[in-house]
């Protein structure tokens, strides 16, 4: 078997406040979300279902806020922001279930997502994320706002994208 590449911050505690920027790609980057036509986004039923996930996922844990984000035909950018214990009175026990760091956030969007893609899918086929995800940690305002416009500005620069499998080099 293969050997999986580590992504993640030697030492670095994921479920900490901070803001990450994340991407996840389709298996074998199959285009499920629709295509884009100069640099204009023809999106589909499972695009939808995926915006759904995305912007359910602080109903499901309570510790995150979503910023930036953006479905592209074969991946999804985003932003999320781990922000500690918010307004309500601190735990009596340290790290008690409401606190989750970014991998469990990731997990849960990419369950509930395929879950249900796969049950509008009639002709055998099955919606999958490659396995992990692509995360950097955001460590000042520049870079936030340079990943915010890189997110924007993603659906114009298709034709170029390492993640497009038809991209012009």
């Amino acid at each position: 078997m293969r050997e999986r590449k580590l992504t993640r911050l030697k030492g670095y505690d994921y479920s900490q406040d901070g803001y990450y920027f994340i991407t996840v790609c389709t298996q074998d980057r199959m285009e499920w979300f629709g295509k884009i036509e100069n640099g204009n986004r023809v999106l589909n039923a499972y695009w939808e279902i995926t915006v759904g996930c995305w912007n359910d996922l602080p109903n499901h844990y309570g510790n995150i806020r979503l910023d930036e984000m953006v479905v592209m035909p074969n991946h999804v950018h985003g932003i999320i922001v781990i922000v500690g214990n918010g307004f309500k009175p601190f735990p009596t026990r340290p790290r008690e279930s409401h606190f989750h760091g970014l991998s469990e956030i990731m997990r849960g969007f990419k369950t509930f997502s395929s879950r249900r893609i796969n049950e509008t899918i009639h002709d055998g086929a099955k919606f999958r994320w490659q396995k992990s995800f692509y995360d950097h940690v955001i460590r000042d305002e520049r870079a936030l706002h340079d990943i915010r416009a890189y997110i924007m500005n993603n659906p114009l620069k298709w034709e170029t994208d390492l993640e497009n499998p038809t991209r012009e080099c």
